[in-house]
């Protein structure tokens, strides 16, 4: 027979049982005593979601300023010194600052784990997609490092990025399965219009990995040093990256004709219209920084472009399905419920 709780002066008092399973797993203490709001565990899943696109523009600044090895070493950020110094000048303030943030990244990824934990009832999917994120920004960090180790090397910087895309990808999820329910999803549309979809997907990613490679040929090597370079021409790779980028758009503006045809429902109509100007900034500011040399500035725009081109091309992707409210709530884990027994 389950033996209640006892209270102290009014307040449940916790046994030792319940210490342990805190201790062990001091999630299960927070989804205990917390029920956020809807509102709030979107609000945390979107603050990921805008983190992991800030230190994509903070990491392209680092490159851009030629910041790369303004921090030569890695963890620390000198072989005496776990912070920059003042004879590193403005190039050590500058990488060392995006390692900061790093730290401000992994706040708001644990955020939206922990509102995802206590949410209730609690949703397994939701909780595992706030981990992935975590996990993935463990393994940037540790590249991330590596890239400053190998002096720059352009395949580690564009793992690094693709790693972030990744990551954009993840917390995209997230912030979408936070606005919908725990039911199976169910199609909005037919079978052709989402291999379409599928298509523009692979055509978006691949995009984003030949990106990389404009990166790492081009003139923006991180550092005023000499740094290695990828051994391709680096116009030619870029027009191949024009060519997809015009792909890109064609598949788009195909699929919004589709869409209109079968009498989709206004969210996939929606996300592909704003994913057609997206594109059409993007188009116009890529050719501006080509034919005028590439400015830093612009190059940072382009940047943040490209990350937000792939979570419109994704969100296009999860507006074809719709989940309803009507699957069965997850049981929460043993630890909870013994802490939530505790609790009252």
């Amino acid at each position: 027979m389950h033996k209640p709780p006892a209270y102290h002066g009014g307040v449940p008092k916790l046994t030792r049982a319940d210490v342990v399973s805190a201790l062990r797993n001091p999630l299960a203490l927070v989804a205990a005593r917390w029920t956020p709001a809807p509102r709030t565990v979107q609000r945390a899943a979107l603050s990921a979601l805008v983190m992991s696109v800030i230190i994509v523009v903070t990491g392209g600044a680092v490159r851009l300023t030629g910041s790369g090895l303004g921090c030569p070493t890695w963890p620390t950020c000198t072989g005496d010194s776990l912070t920059t110094t003042r004879a590193m000048g403005v190039h050590g303030v500058i990488e060392f600052g995006n390692r900061l943030l790093t730290y401000v990244l992994c706040a708001a990824v644990g955020w939206a784990i922990v509102a995802a934990r206590a949410r209730k009832p609690w949703r397994r999917d939701l909780t595992r997609l706030g981990w992935a994120q975590f996990w993935i920004v463990m393994g940037n960090a540790i590249i991330g490092g590596i890239v400053v180790l190998v002096g720059l090397n352009p395949y580690t910087v564009a793992a690094h990025f693709l790693l972030s895309s990744a990551l954009i990808a993840v917390a995209t999820v997230m912030w979408q399965r936070t606005r919908e329910g725990a039911g199976a999803p169910r199609p909005l549309v037919g079978k052709a219009v989402q291999q379409l979809v599928w298509c523009l997907v692979a055509a978006g990613g691949l995009l984003q990995v030949v990106g990389t490679v404009v990166t790492g040929a081009g003139p923006h090597a991180g550092d005023s040093r000499e740094v290695e370079r990828m051994p391709v021409d680096w116009e030619t790779v870029s027009k191949l990256h024009a060519v997809l980028a015009w792909i890109v758009v064609t598949l788009t503006f195909a699929l919004w004709f589709v869409l209109r045809a079968v009498d989709a429902p206004k969210g996939p109509l929606d996300r592909t219209r704003e994913l057609f100007l997206v594109l059409l900034a993007q188009g116009v500011l890529g050719y501006v920084q080509y034919f005028t040399h590439l400015p830093e500035t612009l190059v940072g725009l382009h940047m943040l472009g490209a990350a937000v081109t792939w979570i419109w091309v994704l969100r296009v992707l999860l507006s074809l399905r719709e989940r309803p409210d009507g699957a069965p709530a997850v049981p929460a884990p043993a630890a909870a419920e013994r802490l939530e027994s505790a609790t009252g």
